[in-house]
């Protein structure tokens, strides 16, 4: 069968389009928020369990991301496909979780049985779709309503606005619940130990050098000691500490060439060190380590706790190796 030759079109001028309409759905999504966000906010935190998000369709592939945003982000969560739900999956929903259920018509018969099981045994139901009077609206103990808006789709069919109101309203739920519990990064990076988050997650404790391999001497170290050890411990520099080590400045292979006319060996640590050098805490992100090397040009701090004490040392090559770069 023949096909009408298409349209020629602007590629570039279509998906602005694209764009231009689903942020114009966003923009009626967040003018419609009222109390039952807030309402759907407070059952999810007082969960002794977990939220269970499901969906079928597109809305179902929406409800997977939703779930991981959730439980990423410190919300315990996870997705049940409606159909294996009425095949015995049913059971991984106990009466100490709530369920999230996606639809934009709110009519997909595949949740009905989840339906029929959270009202069975009073497990809280949240619905997030366009038919608020819908079978799944109106079984709802909370609806957050998805605006009818345009889809993107020139035929109005292919779910694009929705699904992305969906998504947006999912994210918006998961960071509204991560400030109400006090989320993070610290507990964020417990959930993302791996790949490329993960190293960008890393702390200052987590890469630094400690204990012996530490380059310090007292301030009244002679120089050709301090060589000694720098030479020993390959850090290019030494920290100079007092009897609390106090860090009281820091010797660099800069310093030493700057000291060569002035008799440098029998010069002591304090005649010679940098006072008040650049250093960081250990809780700081490694990223940030990172970023401030490279801004005030230097390949290594040492760490304090917050009474100026050296904790460690950590240098650019070891951020590098860490792939935190």
């Amino acid at each position: 069968m023949a096909h009408a030759a298409a349209k020629p079109t602007n590629p570039v001028a279509n998906a602005k389009d694209v764009l231009a309409t689903e942020i114009r759905a966003l923009q009626e999504l967040s003018a419609s928020l009222d109390e039952r966000f807030s309402k759907a906010v407070e059952i999810i935190a007082g969960l002794k369990g977990r939220v269970a998000v499901t969906g079928i369709g597109k809305s179902g592939h929406v409800a997977r991301k939703i779930s991981a945003t959730l439980a990423s982000t410190g919300t315990p969560a996870f997705f049940v496909h409606p159909a294996e739900a009425s095949h015995g999956d049913l059971g991984m929903i106990t009466r100490d979780d709530c369920v999230l259920a996606l639809s934009n018509s709110g009519e997909a018969s595949e949740l009905s049985d989840i339906i029929a099981y959270t009202r069975r045994f009073s497990i809280p139901l949240i619905a997030m779709t366009s038919g608020k009077d819908s079978n799944l609206g109106g079984q709802s103990d909370v609806v957050l309503e998805v605006p009818k808006a345009a889809e993107a789709c020139p035929m109005g069919l292919a779910p694009t606005s929705s699904t992305t109101m969906m998504m947006a309203l999912g994210d918006a739920l998961a960071v509204t619940l991560l400030h109400r519990n006090g989320f993070t990064s610290s507990d964020y990076k417990v959930f993302h130990p791996g790949g490329k988050l993960g190293r960008k997650l890393l702390l200052v404790r987590d890469v630094m050098h400690t204990g012996d391999a530490v380059p310090v001497a007292a301030p009244a170290t002679k120089v050709s000691d301090i060589i000694l050890i720098m030479t020993n411990k390959t850090f290019g520099c030494c920290g100079i500490v007092d009897n609390n080590n106090i860090l009281q400045g820091i010797i660099t292979d800069g310093d030493l060439r700057r000291h060569m006319k002035d008799n440098l060996l029998a010069l002591t640590a304090q005649d010679i060190m940098t006072r008040s050098p650049k250093t960081i805490g250990p809780q700081a992100l490694a990223v940030e380590a990172l970023g401030k090397m490279n801004e005030k040009k230097v390949t290594s701090f040492f760490v304090l706790d917050e009474q100026n004490a050296v904790q460690g040392i950590i240098r650019m090559h070891d951020l590098l190796k860490a792939g935190v770069g």
